[in-house]
């Protein structure tokens, strides 16, 4: 029986996490993050003595409009003194795609950094809003302040170190029609 509450409580937490993750980003910004979470996978793998849970095959949670979807996610967690599993870091790999409207961001993994209240996009970026689209190499997303950053690289270093090199940012903005 302790174990099915572990996997409900790191279950649940996985999903929370995610859904908070977006609340202040530009990309999902006003997101209802008390709003009931849903997920569904093939399959839950709880790892005690590693702390961590692995959700894998067709990973979809929803939340207030917002979805996330995923092959993979690991969720590395930790016993808080009395306060339960506390959750530090989720890492979703295999064409990652949160959307929200109109509003969808796009990478082969990204990594949620609960302390430091960063989201880090690798691989194929690509940020949609309606018809306009940005894309790179990584997306780094800072809960704190609100910025949202899209460079060339695609690999190398942790989030918000600069540092490396690689391709180069591109974009397509729709410009509304105006009368001369």
């Amino acid at each position: 029986m302790k174990r099915s509450l572990i996997l409900l409580s790191s279950a649940g937490a996985l999903c929370a996490a995610m859904v908070f993750a977006g609340a202040g980003a530009q990309v999902l910004k006003n997101h209802d993050s008390n709003a009931p979470v849903n997920f569904t996978a093939d399959r839950i793998e709880v790892q005690d003595r590693a702390d961590r849970v692995v959700v894998s095959g067709n990973v979809e949670v929803t939340q207030a409009g917002m979805k996330l979807n995923a092959a993979r996610m690991t969720v590395a967690y930790r016993n808080g003194a009395g306060s339960g599993v506390e959750v530090d870091r989720i890492d979703a790999s295999g064409n990652v795609v949160v959307t929200k409207g109109n509003e969808t961001a796009r990478g082969n993994v990204a990594i949620y950094d609960l302390n430091s209240r960063l989201i880090t996009m690798l691989g194929n970026v690509t940020l949609t809003q309606g018809s306009n689209r940005l894309s790179g190499g990584r997306l780094v997303i800072d809960l704190t302040s609100g910025r949202s950053t899209v460079d060339g690289r695609s690999s190398g270093g942790a989030p918000g170190v600069s540092g490396g090199s690689g391709g180069r940012v591109s974009g397509t903005f729709t410009v509304p029609q105006r009368n001369n």
